[in-house]
């Protein structure tokens, strides 16, 4: 048979992860194998990128899984089912599809996630992108792909420690194209002092033109309001500053930003959890390229030159 789509892996993800113990990424692969019966032709089908098809579908598989809640990552490719999971098998894994998922804000949330806020969510639907252009499904694809990329990213950021995330502030700035940049000292070695300002970067190469940074690495869900904001504001104003970069791994609160927008003074960029992984992705800072796909149109000039 044909290796299933993903959406089809499902029940067999739940199957293989209801016996409430930690299976690892390989350990689910090879139960959906054995699952669906699956030929070696069939294990060896690869995609352009290497990755065998069927790893890739049962990975995705996972991550839809994971995103409406019904199983959880223990660690770096460890899985288990979650309470919520217990419940939703109650009645037989094999109810477990793609429209079972929709009940769940949060796989709704990832499965419509998009770079640009502007844009509407509609509900999800696999098989929403059937009117879609070849170009549509690429830019559909890609965007799934980064916002999955994005949700591992933050879930990498929140391990390290707040002076290697301020590191990594650091060094995204630079890869951003501003000049030197230097980490205030009393900040990195966690001394009192730091006046609420735990780096400096420097827009231009002289230094003449300073933008003091703020990193606060909270948890995702959680919320920055005004006040901190405030705070900050103040910290610039103290020292001199007359512009600002809060960075956090968390969300700002509407107020927040409101209140951000609204200085006139003093410049104040916030960049969230969802900017700041975005970003990261943007500038290639903590992620690597699996695959480079080349799209090519003809080249009309070519054809209207004069021979």
């Amino acid at each position: 048979m044909p290796v299933p789509k993903y959406y089809e892996f499902f029940p067999a993800v739940m199957e293989c992860l209801k016996d409430g113990e930690i299976h690892s990424s390989k350990e689910t692969i090879e139960f959906c194998i054995q699952y669906f019966d699956l030929t070696d032709e069939d294990i060896a089908e690869k995609l352009q990128s290497g990755q065998t098809v069927v790893s890739n579908r049962v990975g995705w598989s996972r991550t839809y899984l994971s995103k409406a809640g019904l199983i959880e990552k223990t660690k770096r490719a460890m899985y288990s089912i979650t309470d919520e999971g217990k419940k939703a098998i109650s009645d037989g894994c094999d109810k477990i599809t793609y429209d079972y998922l929709t009940k769940y804000p949060s796989f709704n949330d990832f499965a419509n996630r998009t770079f640009n806020k502007k844009e509407s969510k509609q509900p999800a639907d696999k098989d929403s992108t059937s009117d879609k252009s070849p170009a549509e499904l690429l830019d559909y694809a890609v965007t799934q792909l980064n916002a999955n990329l994005a949700d591992e990213l933050l879930d990498e950021v929140m391990k390290i420690s707040p002076y290697e995330f301020e590191s990594l502030v650091v060094k995204l700035l630079i890869k951003m194209g501003y000049g030197s940049i230097e980490l205030n000292k009393n900040a990195v070695t966690k001394k009192s002092g730091d006046e609420g300002i735990d780096g400096v970067v420097n827009a231009d190469k002289f230094g003449f033109d300073s933008i003091a940074i703020q990193a606060k690495q909270w948890k995702t869900g959680s919320t920055i309001g005004r006040p901190e904001i405030q705070k900050f504001l103040g910290a610039l104003v103290g020292q001199g500053f007359a512009k600002g970069i809060f960075i956090t791994t968390a969300q700002f609160t509407k107020e927040a930003v409101t209140f951000a927008e609204k200085q006139q003074n003093c410049k104040i960029v916030l960049i969230d959890g969802e900017q700041l992984a975005k970003l990261m992705i943007d500038y290639g800072l903590g992620v690597s390229t699996v695959a480079t796909y080349t799209i090519k149109r003809i080249d009309t000039d070519f054809f209207n030159e004069d021979v």
